[in-house]
């Protein structure tokens, strides 16, 4: 299945994300990429992830990869955007898991924690997971969106 993926990094991530985007384009992905785009060790991943969020909540892309050094900061810049569930994940169960329970739309990766091959493994494991819709999940993601507006009004 194709998806319409965006991928974001800061200097941290840049060599995993350009091994990324070159391997999902291969395999016939629409890729948007928010940056970097260029090895600059002076930028910041708020910069990058923040738009790849904001499109993953508008839905002009499907799914979205953010990358830092160790996918904390990018995690934490990716879920300040309401709509977004953003997770660093490193193990499978979780790659998957998170889509299927939880309905994660960016995984979030660590380019010191995970290698290429490992990173495509887990993007793999992400991209080819769907929310499971099951009730319970359902109801606990609506209290998600709750938290959201009332934090999100003035």
């Amino acid at each position: 299945m194709i998806v319409r993926i965006g991928v974001a990094t800061d200097h941290g991530g840049f060599s995993l994300k350009e091994a990324l985007c070159g391997e999902l384009r291969a395999q016939g992905h629409q890729m948007t990429d928010f940056g970097a785009f260029a090895l600059d060790p002076g930028d910041d991943y708020p910069d990058f992830v923040i738009p790849l969020a904001r499109a993953v909540a508008s839905g002009e892309i499907e799914r979205g990869i953010a990358i830092c050094s160790s996918g904390v900061g990018a995690s934490i810049a990716a879920n300040k955007v309401p709509g977004v569930r953003a997770a660093l994940i490193h193990d499978d169960f979780s790659a998957a898991q998170g889509v299927e329970d939880d309905d994660l739309n960016v995984i979030c990766l660590g380019s010191r924690v995970v290698d290429e091959r490992r990173a495509l493994a887990l993007v793999s494991l992400f991209l080819a997971a769907r929310f499971s819709g099951a009730e319970r999940h359902r109801r606990r993601l609506a209290k998600v969106a709750a938290l959201e507006r009332e934090v999100s009004s003035p």
